[in-house]
């Protein structure tokens, strides 16, 4: 059985939609997002990964990372920090503004969603925007962190060409505005589709040479094997079987998997398992020895030990631990070596 590699990952880190801010600001302005520390507990308490967007639906106005090369942003675009990393949004650039406290961010957030914001100088608007954010599970396994750049900015296509990218502006606008009666699940779902979308255009506009996991996706072979890992995990896969799936001999899948998405396909695998492990504890409606079962190993001891191998952890602290960091031990090095995405900045036109 073959799935949707993509979909799978996301369902499987629990991609969720969060708070989302009603923005209106007057030229000069400046604002600069809240830590991670500040915004996690706040909007998805136990989140383990931040994501933070923008979206321009009037005006213009420039959005970089703290000592970052400043990104022009129109009407129409998006611009999302994929690792929630400090950022500044103003009305021109190399402006600065006062690091947000935690009193301030929990007045802004004290009322019901959406949330409003009035920023800079008093007077008629030159930009508004919706922003948001969206968390999701950074342990013990998410390749597609890694595989994204830290900011994305995203532009939709011409007119006349449907796009979840053109319709999140207007339909975020629309339902900020009415605040009826479960908005708020409205707007997290319509942010989830607006990250997915992204990350659907970033992977179409990769260059041919990229590697990474998002490349592996790409590639016909490779998205295959990456396919059916995903759609049975549990199954005891060897690099044969795998390599007669997609059509390619077992030394060349291994070379072309390796090179494109860091590691081998068994490493992989163990990597991948050990991921629906984690959520499967996390959710607590399972033992120990029906998800050692349902991820591919024949006793709870064998269980245990590779994912303590691969996590740093045995199963039952990991279903205990309470959000606490977990450091992973060399073991559960990915293998990547230098296989990090080399740019900075991704933009999609």
């Amino acid at each position: 059985m073959t799935t949707d590699a993509l979909s799978d990952l996301l369902k499987t880190v629990r991609l969720t939609g969060a708070a989302f801010f009603d923005v209106v600001a007057c030229a000069p302005w400046c604002a600069e997002q809240p830590t991670r520390e500040q915004v996690l507990p706040k909007v998805l308490p136990g989140a383990e990964h931040l994501v933070s967007y923008h979206a321009i639906t009037e005006g213009e106005c420039y959005a970089y990372l703290i000592d970052g090369e400043p990104m022009r942003l129109r009407a129409g675009e998006i611009v999302v920090f994929t690792r929630g990393d400090a950022h500044v949004l103003s009305s021109a650039p190399g402006l600065r503004a006062q690091p947000v406290t935690q009193a301030d961010f929990d007045a802004v957030t004290s009322g019901p969603l959406p949330f409003f914001r009035d920023v800079g100088s008093p007077g008629a608007p030159t930009v508004r925007m919706v922003c948001g954010f969206l968390a999701c599970d950074a342990r013990p396994f998410n390749p597609l962190l890694d595989a994204l750049p830290p900011v994305i900015k995203a532009t939709p296509p011409p007119e006349g060409q449907s796009s979840w990218l053109r319709d999140f502006i207007p339909l975020a606008v629309a339902e900020t505005a009415a605040k009826r009666a479960g908005s708020e699940g409205v707007l997290a779902k319509l942010s989830e589709l607006m990250f997915i979308e992204v990350v659907r255009r970033y992977i179409a506009a990769l260059p041919e040479q990229q590697s990474g996991w998002l490349a592996g996706l790409r590639d016909p072979q490779v998205g295959k094997a990456l396919s059916l890992l995903h759609g049975d995990p549990a199954k005891p896969w060897t690099i044969e079987e795998l390599a007669h799936a997609v059509a390619l001999s077992r030394s060349v899948l291994a070379e072309r998997f390796t090179a494109l998405v860091g590691m081998p396909p068994m490493h992989y695998l163990a990597r991948w398992r050990m991921q629906v492990a984690s959520g499967m504890l996390s959710a607590g409606h399972a033992n120990i020895a029906t998800i050692a079962a349902e991820t591919g190993y024949g006793s709870e001891a064998a269980f245990s030990r590779a994912f303590k191998k691969v996590v740093g952890l045995p199963p039952s602290a990991w279903r205990t631990r309470a959000g606490r960091p977990v450091v992973l031990p060399p073991a559960a090095n990915d293998g990547r070596e230098g296989e990090r995405d080399a740019a900075l900045l991704g933009y999609i036109d």
